[in-house]
């Protein structure tokens, strides 16, 4: 596939899809994210079983949503805009697939909403996330405002997204924005290495988890567990499950086939 402000690359079913607009900082603009848009489709469906997000260069992830663009926009566009841009993240969120961010940089505004619909997050030493969008007079609109309080809480997100302060990585990982944080240079190999581990187990297991886990936070305890045990149901009922248990049984490595 090839778009003008993307590259995605498939190796080992593994995919890396990289914003490629490093001269504006990787900003969000209408043309790359109706081209985001498009290739998620095409991933869902592809040989994938990890996905890699990541911005092209050293200096950003995705600095934000184009200003210029975000300029134009007036209280009877604003709120299209907004649903707009919440409806390509979600499709991130419940691509059926694991979606690591490899933030090389600023994460800002829809650079931060973007890698908080990811499903695991690892950061640049140099890494700064945020949501300023305050400091422009108005809010996030993205789903800043809805998933930042889920992994920082509600005090720390009200005040950051109050002041538009940034958040250095060290901090970002010890208020649970991040899994881990590593050198710049070595940050895509590590990425990798985790994709590597999560692509090497039952995918159908994988998906299962993911949708146990993601659509049941805002559900009562009861629910998410009726839920969890139906999807267990489910994958005890797959070839992977008996392969899995028998080779765990002869003592030797699982090969799944996803079914």
């Amino acid at each position: 596939m090839k778009f003008k402000n993307l590259i995605y690359q498939l190796e080992n079913n593994i995919g890396v899809l990289t914003i490629n607009r490093p001269d504006t900082l990787n900003a969000l603009n209408r043309e790359t994210s109706e081209e985001l848009d498009k290739v998620l489709d095409a991933i869902k469906d592809d040989e994938s079983h990890v996905i890699i997000l990541t911005g092209a260069g050293e200096k950003a992830f995705v600095a934000g949503a184009d200003i210029k663009e975000l300029n134009k926009q007036d209280g009877s566009t604003g709120e299209q805009f907004a649903l707009t841009g919440q409806k390509l993240f979600n499709k991130i969120e419940h691509l059926g697939k694991p979606v690591i961010a490899a933030v090389n940089g600023y994460a800002l505004g829809g650079g931060c909403e973007i890698a908080m619909a990811c499903h695991i997050r690892y950061a640049s030493d140099n890494a700064k996330f945020g949501q300023p969008e305050v400091k422009l007079g108005i809010i996030p609109g993205y789903g800043g405002t809805q998933r930042l309080p889920r992994y920082i809480g509600v005090s720390q997100a009200i005040e950051y997204s109050l002041t538009g302060d940034l958040i250095d990585s060290a901090t970002a990982l010890s208020l649970g924005l991040v899994n881990r944080v590593v050198p710049q240079a070595e940050l895509l190999n590590e990425c990798k290495k985790l994709a590597e581990k999560i692509a090497d187990k039952g995918q159908i297991a994988a998906k299962n988890i993911l949708d146990a886990i993601l659509s049941t936070r805002e559900k009562p305890l009861s629910e998410g567990l009726k839920l969890e045990a139906r999807l267990f149901g489910e994958t005890c009922g797959t070839s992977d499950f008996k392969e899995g248990t028998n080779a765990f049984l002869q003592k030797r490595a699982p090969h799944f086939e996803n079914k």
